[in-house]
């Protein structure tokens, strides 16, 4: 599925080793600073644990070490983008997210089938801006059923 539907569009930008990326803004829920996050035994290493949000428990994953299998190393830019997908809510780590972007549906290009990348099965576009490059995700193949299924459980 596309994440990105209707004429204009609206993206969170985030940065992930130094690369661009982008998910929709209907998406996300909130972006917050890092939170104490409490690791939870016998799950994927990229899952970090769970952080209570305003009261509510929810699942935190590294997509550092997901994409890169490189764990985020926190600093003062490192955020938590709480987003939406199917019926939970999960936590993804990223380096730095700090830029909306508005976009034209035809200004989204379909993922390349050959790229140098980890990521490349994640992908669901590509968008070139002036000389910038952004990378569209998808976040239902990010989050395969197997991590959905497992995500559910930790949720409060």
């Amino acid at each position: 599925m596309n994440e990105v539907n209707g004429l204009e569009n609206k993206l969170i930008v985030f940065r992930l080793e130094g690369e661009e990326y982008a998910i929709s803004v209907q998406r996300v829920g909130s972006i917050e600073r890092i939170l104490p996050i409490t690791r939870v035994p016998s799950t994927p290493s990229f899952v970090k644990g769970v952080v209570n949000l305003r009261g509510v428990v929810t699942p935190v994953i590294d997509l550092k070490e997901r994409f890169h299998e490189k764990q985020t190393t926190f600093t003062e830019q490192t955020r938590i983008i709480i987003v939406h997908i199917d019926d939970i809510t999960v936590g993804l780590i990223v380096d730095e997210a700090n830029d909306v972007l508005d976009i034209q549906q035809d200004q989204i290009e379909p993922a390349p089938e050959a790229v140098g990348s980890a990521v490349v099965e994640y992908i669901s576009g590509v968008i070139k801006l002036e000389k910038r490059l952004f990378i569209l995700l998808d976040l239902e193949k990010v989050l395969n059923k197997a991590d959905m299924t497992e995500l559910r459980t930790l949720e409060g």
